[in-house]
């Protein structure tokens, strides 16, 4: 590899790297050399700009994470208007995306990657799940302001199936993730019994 390569925004193409060899190679393939070499730069750019590997992977997850928040900003500003399950459907469907759902197993499989984001921020280890539980309990408890849910729906509950079942769904992803048919199945049967009992 050549090493004069220079890097305009060295840690964002690093970044934009990792995620191409993850989502091609999986958590496996994913070392700081396959990394450099995606990005085609020499190993030693990596460490100009992070302690180690780990750290590397740290400042990944957390600048995803924080960029599927950004995103996930228009879910808030959808409250009130469309369907409740279309809006959720569509919610889950970006926060469970490809890069989200390859860095999840990541975080599984390294043990020092877990431990450095529990110190680094709230939800730590599962930092894409956090904010994505962080947005959709946000949402649900908008709507239930604007009365298209019921008062006395329990949000965490909802919350809590809505991510848990859909993670689940886009898990397995054989032979593709699941049609958008699919998670509004899965948003409908969740949010049935606080929608149907919503105040008219």
């Amino acid at each position: 590899m050549p090493t004069g390569v220079h890097l305009r925004d060295a840690r964002q193409q690093l970044f934009d790297a990792a995620e191409r060899v993850l989502l091609r190679d999986g958590p496996n393939g994913l070392t700081s050399r396959a990394v450099t070499d995606e990005a085609g730069c020499a190993k030693g750019v990596l460490h100009r700009h992070f302690t180690d590997f780990d750290a590397f992977l740290t400042d990944l997850v957390l600048d995803r994470a924080a960029q599927l928040e950004t995103q996930m900003s228009t879910l808030r500003e959808s409250a009130g208007t469309g369907t409740v399950a279309n809006n959720l459907t569509d919610a889950l469907t970006t926060l469970l995306g490809p890069i989200p759902m390859a860095i999840i197993p990541l975080i599984t499989f390294r043990d020092e990657l877990r431990a450095r984001l529990r110190q680094a921020s709230p939800g730590g280890g599962i930092a894409i799940l956090g904010h994505a539980t962080t947005v959709i309990s946000a949402y649900l408890a908008d709507e239930r302001e604007l009365g298209r849910i019921a008062a006395d729906a329990d949000i965490d509950s909802l919350t809590l199936s809505l991510v848990g079942g859909g993670h689940l769904a886009f898990t397995d992803r054989a032979p593709g993730p699941p049609t958008t048919a699919v998670v509004n199945k899965l948003v409908t049967a969740v949010i049935a019994d606080a929608v149907r009992r919503r105040p008219a």
